[in-house]
């Protein structure tokens, strides 16, 4: 089976989880692929998949092996796959851009600098590398808020003729535009902002789900979020939530029966605590009435750790890409994105963008088309 070459831009925390995970399930069967929500898509499975480029800002990783620099600091996520050889690909250095928010420079473990004596690339020279990699898909795991920075490897991915799953929420693939520049150019997109395996919007979601099925009034609601990864740090700069917050919000808001006046709910990272590292906790609260108008609460804390949580999910769109290329499709995949994303360009309910995905993957329809047999709930889609 043909590898699925891929760039990674931004090798942090959860591009260490993703390289583990594919060095973790190198031969082993079906049967031990815990964790994973396929075992092998379109003939390829997870360690098909084969890192050719790597861009990042931090001298600590520019100029190593990307197998060496995942582990570097600031990265403090889970080590499951100590040992992985070498990749034989370097590390480049990319455009700062919008990509290092400027509190993050007072954080000593956290700050972003220049490599010694070295510049920043040019856009000819980032496309130049990806020609040159071979690569098919472009990983975007860059920090929120770096809207200039993914739009500028948005556009480097289609002149260079790369594929993308775009893993943060910067507004692509649900982005008419730039869904139909990638269309134009025969070229899958999948995003935005990956959904965690079981992470706080997925659970907010199904709850909510289960809110409404069950003929419970959700009044108000809210979901925080705590963490200690550069992640949370980065996200202390408040300028640079906006586009996260409507994604996770979103996210929920698109399930419900009747959507909540903006003042009723509040999804998003709440803090940053250093001590927790990768760690993710959430706290969920839904306030409803049951039967008679009588009132009732729900109270949940989730703790995950925040990167493998979604390296899986990240495998699975990767691999919907590499099946979108070799089928001749491209433009935003609307089943894939919906799936394994927060903020799609259509928003099905879970169990529709299960079914419709798995109806992608046995190739019964295109991902333009809508079947029947998946749309089942009454419901239809959201249009985000």
């Amino acid at each position: 089976m043909q590898k699925i070459g891929i760039a990674i831009v931004g090798v942090g925390n959860c591009a260490s989880s993703l390289l583990q995970g594919i060095h973790y399930y190198r031969g082993r069967g079906a049967d031990d692929g815990i964790g994973l929500m396929h075992w092998e898509i379109g003939g390829y499975r997870p360690w098909d998949l084969e890192v050719r480029a790597a861009f990042d800002i931090d001298r600590r990783k520019v100029g190593r092996d990307v197998a060496e620099a995942i582990f570097a600091p600031p990265n403090c996520t889970a080590v499951f796959a100590p040992d992985i050889p070498p990749a034989e690909v370097t590390v480049k250095m990319g455009p700062i851009l919008d990509g290092c928010s400027e509190h993050m420079r007072s954080y000593p473990d956290a700050q972003t600098f220049l490599p010694s004596g070295g510049a920043q690339p040019s856009r000819a020279e980032v496309i130049e590398t990806l020609l040159e990699s071979g690569a098919q898909i472009l990983v975007n795991y860059l920090p929120v808020g770096a809207e200039e920075a993914a739009r500028f490897y948005a556009d480097c991915a289609l002149e260079a003729g790369l594929a993308m799953v775009n893993a943060m929420p910067v507004f692509l693939a649900s982005d008419p535009s730039w869904a139909a520049r990638f269309r134009a150019k025969g070229l899958p997109l999948v995003g935005d902002d990956i959904k965690a395996q079981f992470g706080a919007t997925i659970t907010h979601r199904v709850l909510a789900d289960l809110f409404r099925k069950r003929g419970v009034k959700l009044d108000r609601t809210y979901q925080l979020n705590t963490g200690g990864n550069t992640d949370f740090l980065n996200m202390l700069n408040r300028d640079r939530l906006q586009s996260k917050k409507r994604s996770k919000t979103e996210a929920v808001q698109s399930v419900l029966g009747q959507r909540l006046d903006a003042e009723l709910i509040h999804i998003g990272p709440s803090d940053y605590v250093a001590w927790q590292k990768d760690q993710k906790v959430c706290f969920i609260r839904m306030e409803g009435r049951l039967f008679g108008d009588v009132p009732m609460n729900l109270e949940l804390r989730l703790c995950v750790e925040d990167s493998p949580n979604s390296a899986g999910v990240v495998i699975d769109a990767v691999r919907c890409c590499k099946v979108a290329l070799d089928r001749g499709e491209g433009g935003a995949l609307s089943a894939p994105s919906a799936y394994f994303c927060k903020h799609p360009p259509v928003q099905y309910c879970d169990d529709d963008a299960w079914r419709l995905t798995e109806i992608f993957i046995r190739g019964e329809i295109g991902q333009d088309e809508e079947d029947p047999r998946a749309l089942d709930t009454g419901r239809g889609a959201a249009i985000v």
